[in-house]
């Protein structure tokens, strides 16, 4: 199983390192502008909340275990991942490359969305970033929902349509048209288990 993680809540109904995700979930859903991450140890939980957030905001939490595993992800590739702020709730997505960590993309916040729908935009984000730049690299995502659905060129998503996410279905419509369109790239599963939270991870859950 994946180590416990610790959570740092800089901002929201209370401040302080909480030791599970529904204990600061409490603490930031609903909060506007509420400040918060993961960490992988309560030493580095504890160094954090005596810092700003605004150090570690957007920096990718992974403990890079997978650089230490016996079978290791492919390199090069890109390490999609979205963070969802509730479900329904606020969400963003972003790429990385996944040997560095290097920032490829990002999108967000877009309200009333979902983890998976995020994974989905990122997954064929990365493809666009891929032909873009000319690279046949694979593609890594944690979510094997976000996966099917790429592959079956549909967000099967059920999320419900309201006047609040409109911006978020337009977006979904343009990834469902540009996978017609897209050559055929290579999508992975992270194996968490063995290498970590991947290095796109927001380090919010």
């Amino acid at each position: 199983m994946p180590g416990k993680k610790f959570y740092v809540v800089w901002k929201g109904r209370r401040t302080g390192i909480f030791s599970s995700w529904a204990e600061c979930e409490g603490q930031i859903k609903g909060y506007a502008g509420a400040e918060f991450k993961a960490f992988e140890s309560r030493a580095e939980a504890e160094r954090a909340l005596t810092s700003s957030y605004a150090k570690y905001a957007g920096k990718p939490s992974t403990d890079q275990r997978w650089l230490f595993a016996i079978a290791k992800p492919i390199i090069p590739s890109i390490c999609v991942d979205a963070a969802c702020s509730g479900t329904p709730g606020p969400l963003e997505f972003r790429g990385v490359e996944t040997e560095t960590a290097r920032p490829l993309f990002k999108e967000g916040p877009l309200a009333d969305g979902t983890n998976n729908v995020g994974e989905f935009l990122a997954i064929v984000d990365a493809m666009q970033w891929l032909e873009a730049h000319g690279q046949d690299w694979p593609i890594y995502s944690d979510s094997a929902n976000a996966i099917s659905w790429v592959k079956a060129r549909k967000c099967n998503t059920k999320l419900a349509r309201v006047p609040s996410n409109q911006r978020l279905f337009e977006r979904i419509a343009a990834a469902e048209k540009s996978l017609r369109q897209l050559k055929t790239h290579t999508v992975l599963k992270w194996d968490t288990r063995a290498w970590g939270e991947n290095p796109a991870d927001f380090g919010r859950k």
